[in-house]
């Protein structure tokens, strides 16, 4: 049995979430109305993964999901709305620990509820699987533990520095070359930790697609264009691929490459069914195998459920290509990069923190 803790401050919400995963079967299930609630609960119910509403009385989301991380880690999904503040909220609670999300619906909750279930059920499954990083925090629980640190009920999420971008400098590409970066589950803090230990002069522009909806890719790029040496936009329009720059794909549509008569440039295109997930990683490589040489391509895949990704970047490979695949043992979700391991289609499988080693040595000898 699966052990869920359900906290929000809604009684629909609670009935409706309830519904759908006692009729699943497998899972157990304990309810909180606030953070204050959700805590007592984390050390007598001892949930598996828990569902964290963000607003709520006397003690908000972000605020409990804190205290979570300090006093007992869990993986903890987030219930967001669909909003660009909800989008913010949320990759700040990305920063402070939870694995995932789930967009709260848009119009009557019970009438869309049938829709999402089987999408939510998947999710929350997934996350009772993932890995929090054994150093997630680590010197703020043994402080907490200790005493040397007191943590209030009231107390604001801790805010994490962002990182020092390297003074590494690389030698620039003899031609130009792509990399490509499928993520999902787990990706916001992934991207952070790769992406902000690229220089300025990386010689070859990136392309991410990251799993989000619309509302999020847009925040994502804007914070970690703050995090970053290099230049990080979101790609809602056709733009020139230029060195120094990262594309992320905008969300609810896919991101793929075509040529103009300038060059090559990246572009969000209308999603197609085919694909489950969206940007749709394997077709964002599909589409740069058009245009540049394999070699002059380099495809990485991290953490996330599924399987999107794999098959294009298993051809990639299979054609002279060059691809990374995160490792498992940092992978919060080891679906993605496992499925390119598993086809045979990974060169290098590395944990997040060597990744962006591996790209710049990559790319230094193409």
């Amino acid at each position: 049995m699966i052990r869920l803790l359900i906290v929000d401050d809604s009684p629909l919400m609670r009935r409706l979430l309830s519904g759908v995963f006692t009729a699943e079967g497998d899972f157990e299930i304990a309810f909180a109305r606030n953070g204050v609630e959700a805590l007592e609960q984390l050390q007598s119910f001892k949930p598996d993964v828990i569902t964290l509403d963000v607003h709520m009385p006397e003690m908000d989301g972000l605020a409990c999901l804190d205290r979570i991380m300090l006093e007992r880690p869990c993986p903890v999904v987030m219930i967001s709305s669909l909003t660009e503040a909800g989008a913010s909220v949320t990759l700040e609670a990305f920063q402070l620990g939870a694995v995932d999300f789930i967009t709260k619906p848009v119009r009557a909750i019970s009438l869309e509820m049938e829709t999402l279930a089987p999408r939510l059920v998947e999710t929350v499954r997934a996350a009772s699987r993932a890995r929090l990083p054994s150093s997630l925090r680590l010197a703020e629980r043994v402080r907490l533990r200790s005493g040397l640190a007191q943590a209030s009920s009231a107390q604001a999420p801790r805010r994490h520095a962002p990182a020092t971008p390297p003074k590494r400098r690389i030698k620039a590409a003899s031609a130009r070359g792509l990399v490509l970066i499928g993520v999902s589950t787990g990706g916001p803090p992934a991207l952070d930790t790769v992406l902000s230990r690229l220089p300025a002069d990386f010689p070859w522009p990136i392309v991410v697609a990251q799993h989000m909806p619309g509302t999020f890719t847009g925040p994502l790029a804007r914070r970690l264009d703050k995090l970053c040496a290099l230049n990080v936009t979101e790609a809602a329009l056709a733009m020139p691929l230029a060195p120094g720059n990262v594309y992320i794909g905008k969300g609810d549509a896919d991101v793929i490459i075509s040529v103009r008569p300038d060059g090559p440039v990246v572009l969000a295109a209308p999603s197609l069914p085919e694909h489950r997930w969206h940007p749709s990683a394997d077709r964002l490589v599909d589409s740069a195998m058009q245009h540049f040489a394999p070699e002059r391509l380099l495809g990485v895949l991290m953490t996330g459920m599924g399987s999107d990704g794999a098959d294009a970047m298993a051809r990639l490979k299979a054609q002279g290509g060059r691809t990374i695949a995160e490792a498992e043992e940092s992978a919060v979700v080891w679906g993605m990069p496992g499925e390119l391991v598993r086809r045979g289609g990974a060169e290098v499988i590395a944990p997040l923190e060597q990744i962006a080693d591996r790209i710049m040595d990559m790319v230094e000898r193409s």
